[in-house]
């Protein structure tokens, strides 16, 4: 029998791909552990470590990758160009534009490049945080498109999307106001989580086991201006817990103000050109 040359021969052994998961244990917090997961501590300003970079893909005008712990997004900005349509608003301010989407490998249930009803509320919500920040005056006749796109989700995303957003719109050259900065915590308990990850967004409260939604909380910030773009609140939170927790995230942004700044700074130190000696 003739041996089938275009048919890719697999080993005759193999193994399920599970073998190779890392198999850590996960310790459930007590009273006495107030350690997350990760190592940080609940009830303090505890952001996850962030890298961020600008100007990584040569055809948008603008662009920028945010990581922080295991969530992964990447944003780019295209424009000013002209508008499609030519209503009266238009005409007089330009008009933004955002897309979110998760990539079909960023989450535990596979996805599709199709737009779902939870990103087109996502492109929303990212939309209200940054129009505010935007100088859309400046560009009559306009518009300025913002395509985010989730590498890889472990929670935060709406908050890191708005950062991530931000930095690729002053990368573009874009005026703006001032820029967007993004925190969100989840409240467990009487204390909460600031920069929650995907577990301790969507799975049960470690603490005491049960899995009860007590509410959740994002804030678009606007840090020289000290002044908040866009708000965020799922659950149930009373008016002193929502009070504390935009104070929590507000200082959640502040930290991250200087990471953003350094990188905006090297970006355009690349882009100058070099001085003639």
């Amino acid at each position: 029998m003739p041996t089938d040359t275009k048919r890719v021969r697999g080993p005759e052994v193999s193994q399920s791909p599970s073998l190779f998961l890392c198999k850590t244990a996960v310790k459930k917090p007590t009273a006495s552990n107030d350690a997350r997961v990760d190592g940080r501590q609940r009830g303090q300003v505890d952001v996850r470590s962030v890298f961020v970079r600008c100007g990584l893909i040569s055809q948008a005008k603008g662009s920028a990758y945010i990581e922080a712990g295991n969530t992964k997004l990447i944003c780019c900005v295209y424009g000013p160009r002209e508008t499609e349509r030519k209503d009266e608003t238009d005409m007089k301010s330009g008009r933004l534009i955002t897309d979110m989407r998760f990539a079909p490998f960023s989450c535990r249930e596979r996805g599709s490049w199709i737009q779902g009803s939870d990103e087109k509320d996502l492109s929303l919500m990212l939309l209200e945080s940054l129009r505010p920040g935007v100088c859309l005056q400046k560009y009559p006749r306009s518009q300025i498109e913002v395509n985010v796109m989730v590498l890889e989700n472990d929670g935060a995303v709406l908050a890191h999307a708005v950062t991530c957003a931000s930095m690729a719109l002053a990368d573009a050259g874009i005026e703006m106001y001032d820029l967007v900065l993004g925190c969100s915590i989840r409240q467990e308990g009487a204390t909460y989580l600031i920069d929650p990850t995907f577990l301790e967004e969507n799975g049960c409260n470690l603490a005491s086991g049960s899995r009860e939604n007590l509410g959740s909380l994002t804030v678009a910030f606007l840090p020289s201006l000290n002044q908040i773009s866009g708000l965020q609140s799922d659950g149930e939170m009373g008016e002193d817990t929502l009070t504390g927790g935009v104070r929590t995230c507000i200082e959640g942004c502040f930290k991250l103000y200087p990471v953003i700044q350094q990188a905006l700074s090297k970006a355009v130190r690349r882009k100058a050109p070099p001085s003639e000696s």
